[in-house]
């Protein structure tokens, strides 16, 4: 799973450590997200989400291979 954090922490002119306290996680947590070596919960992901004010899938997209034999319509 591809995302953008990084690029929204900018916008905001916040730092990991500044998002990583706002959504109760640790600065290397929020460094391995960006990094895309950790994919966040669904609570991670729902508070980003509320403090970039935008739907998760602004932020966080699929890549074709994460799909693997998933059916989709």
């Amino acid at each position: 799973m591809k995302n953008n954090i990084r690029v929204e922490r900018a916008i905001l002119r916040i730092s990991q450590q500044e998002l990583a306290d706002k959504i109760g996680v640790t600065r290397q947590t929020v460094n391995a997200i960006e990094l895309e070596k950790f994919v966040p919960s669904a609570v991670i992901t729902m508070k980003m989400s509320a403090i970039f004010g935008k739907p998760v899938n602004d932020f966080f997209y699929l890549e074709e291979s994460d799909w693997g034999n998933a059916v989709r319509e």
